[in-house]
């Protein structure tokens, strides 16, 4: 059991997970206009349940990213003692610049779903910057480590499973699979908010889909190639631009 996972970096992430899982709180009462008291006893039911979620799924997204050669490369060696500032230089940027991608990519995107359903666009745009902001590090980091650490591990490693390439890896069209398969659901995921907002009709399921799939390929790809670190800093810019910037564009131009 020792030696299973890196417990230290179990922990951090654990921590890290439970930590923005608060933050989020805020944004998605705003987001659903709940005006409601969070009492002690509310917060305590969270929180275990966000523990036990994340432990789950921290612990198994560990143990199969090592079996598949995924992970989190500067993190896991830094904790080793292992300089690691140069290498995560070089992720900054790529990454900064593919998660502005792919939020540039899903405001376009959305243009026509919100003249067909502006309810969830006026929604969206309407929410405080700071909690907004808040939530980006929810997205961020524990999306990121439910959707890829853990998902996309266990899909990799199922279709490892059934084949691998000749030198005992898993196959590309494998690990294509798993991101796009984990990017839908990935969408689908953001349903239960959405219906407390509005109906969910064909176009809406379309919407959460296509739109949340755009970035979960993104982010599946960098953790693929550079490890969950880029995923994560890719997938908080997208949500600066999306929830931040996209809002106060709006509101100037409105």
């Amino acid at each position: 059991m020792k030696n299973l996972i890196n417990w230290k970096l179990f922990f951090i992430l654990l921590i890290t997970s439970i930590i923005t899982s608060m933050l989020v709180i805020p944004y998605s009462l705003e987001l659903t206009s709940r005006e409601v008291e969070i009492s002690a006893i509310t917060l305590l039911i969270t929180v275990v349940q966000n523990l036990v979620l994340f432990s789950l799924a921290t612990f198994f997204g560990l143990l199969l990213s090592k079996h598949i050669g995924m992970g989190i490369p500067i993190l896991q060696d830094a904790l080793e003692g292992k300089n690691q500032s140069k290498r995560l230089k070089s992720i900054i940027v790529p990454s900064i610049g593919l998660g502005v991608l792919a939020g540039i990519l899903i405001v376009l995107l959305s243009i026509p779903f919100n003249k067909l359903i502006p309810e969830l666009h006026l929604l969206e745009v309407s929410v405080s910057a700071w909690k907004s902001f808040l939530a980006s590090f929810y997205g961020g980091i524990a999306e990121e480590i439910l959707l890829r650490l853990f998902l996309v591990s266990l899909f990799v490693w199922i279709t490892f499973k059934i084949k691998r390439t000749k030198d005992g890896k898993p196959t590309n069209f494998g690990i294509w699979l798993s991101i796009i398969v984990a990017a839908i659901i990935f969408g689908l995921g953001h349903l239960p908010a959405t219906a407390q907002i509005t109906s969910l009709t064909g176009l809406v399921v379309i919407r959460a889909v296509v739109l949340n799939g755009i970035g979960g390929i993104i982010f599946g790809w960098l953790y693929w190639k550079k490890g969950l670190e880029s995923a994560i800093i890719a997938h908080f810019s997208a949500d600066i631009i999306l929830h931040i910037i996209t809002p106060l564009v709006a509101s100037f131009f409105s």
